[in-house]
This record gives structure tokens, sequence and C-alpha cells, in this order.
């Protein structure tokens, strides 16, 4: 089983009134990509914060490298970088500047590491153009270079695609899933584009209002992700009963606005198409799809409301 680097437990976060952690707990694994998904005000970046030495929790207990106490994890943020919220970099500087500077701040005595990281981003044909020029992607691609140049066995990234064109974060994800494949760096990442990290991310994190709400892995999340037919009608109630009377249906889920899918049957869908039609009742829409990641989080989401 893959060693514990990060554990958390019982975290509790309170500004003032307001309870931005709830008692919560989880672990992550060496190795993993960890996708931390919830909604604005959720707890992510506190949760980021408290990882960083940025913040420090109510009560409950943060363990980094097996290590626990201030100076422990103290030494143990020296394995990890964080890119949080907007990446830090002087705009009058060239990329190359911005990271020797922060070399020299950071105590990394090997120069070499610039020339390595800019290599890793594809930011070595910038030359002396000033960040203030940098598209959005290249600046985002910056901050991963400097959290990269002390070679971290954890990396910790709030929205590194936020504002990207689609270019732009593919080849962010392609980063880093290099990094990870090549490099065996931990990568903990939260992101709204939820698509994106369906394509990246080993194992999921859940949070709303504070609290964890679930956790699973890719595998897990694949099997949840079950096909469906999405079947909207001009009398959706009837439909319903025609489905599961005449149809036999019993995987059967009525949506929101009335409109409904079903999960199985697919074999049948021209015999299922007819019945409705022989029952007075007419297909609106009738389209197969499958249950992805955002279908997933906003049904945990509606849960936790």
């Amino acid at each position: 089983m893959a060693e514990i680097i990060v554990d958390v437990k019982n975290m509790t976060k309170q500004y003032g009134r307001q309870l931005a952690l709830d008692d919560i707990s989880f672990q992550i694994r060496r190795g993993s990509i960890v996708g931390l998904i919830g909604p604005n005000g959720a707890g992510k970046s506190t949760i980021m914060k408290i990882m960083g030495g940025l913040a420090f929790q109510t009560s409950g207990t943060l363990e980094l490298f097996g290590e626990s106490s201030e100076k422990g994890l103290n030494h143990s943020r020296t394995r990890t970088s964080f890119m949080i919220e907007t990446p830090y970099a002087k705009a009058g500087m060239s990329a190359r500047e911005n990271l020797e500077k922060q070399r020299l701040q950071k105590g990394i005595p090997d120069k070499g590491c610039i020339d390595e990281v800019l290599e890793l981003v594809k930011l070595t044909d910038t030359g002396k153009k000033e960040v203030k020029k940098f598209s959005l992607g290249m600046k985002q691609r910056l901050g991963i270079a400097n959290a990269l140049m002390s070679k971290p066995e954890l990396m910790v990234l709030d929205e590194p695609i936020n504002g990207l064109d689609p270019e732009g974060i593919v080849e962010i994800r392609e980063l880093l899933r290099k990094l990870n494949k090549e490099e065996k760096v931990t990568i903990v990442i939260s992101s709204h584009i939820l698509s994106e990290l369906s394509l990246l991310c080993t194992d999921y994190l859940f949070i709303n209002h504070g609290r964890i709400t679930d956790t699973l892995t890719a595998e897990e999340l694949s099997e949840e992700c079950s096909e469906y037919y999405l079947i909207d009608t001009d009398n959706n109630e009837r439909a319903g009963a025609i489905l599961t009377k005449e149809c036999g249906i019993e995987k059967l889920e009525v949506l929101e606005n009335g409109s409904m899918r079903i999960y199985e049957g697919f074999d049948d869908i021209r015999r299922i198409s007819k019945a409705l039609y022989d029952g007075g009742v007419i297909p609106l829409q009738l389209a197969r799809n499958e249950v992805n990641l955002e279908d997933y989080y906003m049904k945990k989401v509606q849960a936790n409301v």
C-alpha cells in the first residue's frame, strides 16, 4: 500500500463565528493526483493554506511526511511546494530573472535548476520578455516553474488552469501528468473545470460547507459513471408510468425539470420509443449519455444543501 504523506485528522478552522472547516479528516497517498472539489467558499483554499503554513487550524492535526509538530511541519514543507491563488512574479522582470530571485530567496544553491524548470514548463524561448507581456497560460506555467525549483515531492496547486484557453489547459494538464509519472510528484489540485480533473486525477476529495462529503478513487468514479438515456416528452408523468409499467424499466431517475434518465433497456430503445408513441406520448428528447464527474459532483452538492 502506498505511503500516506498527508494525514488530516478532525481538523476545524474557525474565523470568528464562521466555521470554515468542520471536523474534516482525509489522507493523501504518495504518487496520487488528488482533485479537491467544491463550490466557492467550501473550504478548499483554507485546507491548502493550512498545509502551506499560511493559516493554522483551530483544532485537529495536520501531518506531512509523518511530521506533526511545528518544527517537523516546517521541515516537511521544504519537501512541498505551493501555488495558492495568483502565482507570484515581478511584472517588469523576465521569467529567468524571476526564477533567479526566487532561487536566492529559497536558498537553492544549484543555478542549473532554472534551466531545468524552464524546459519542463516550455518557457525556455521567452528570453528577456517581461512577465507583464506573458499570456495568462505563460504566467501559470511560470508559477509552476517556481514551485518546481526546490524539486518537491508534493505540489499543492489552487486553480492552476483558471482563465486559460483550451490550448493552455491542455499544456498544464500534460505538464502535471508528466511531473506525476516521470518525476514522481504527488499533486493536490483544485479546479472548477471538472472535465479536466476527470482526465488527470487518481483520487477525488469533495468538500461542501467546510465538510468532506465524499472521497473516491478514479476507479470508483468510473463505476459510478454509468451510461443512461435522457428522455423528455410532452407528458413526462405519463411517460414515467409507461416506462415502468409497460416497458419494465426499474432503474429510472426523475430529474428536477421532469425529464428522466433510464439506466437499462438500451437494446430495446426502439421498443421503448414505440411504447411511448402508442401510449400517446411524444418524445421530445431521447439521447444516450454518460454520468460524468460534473454530474456526480452536482448530485453530491444537492444532497448536502
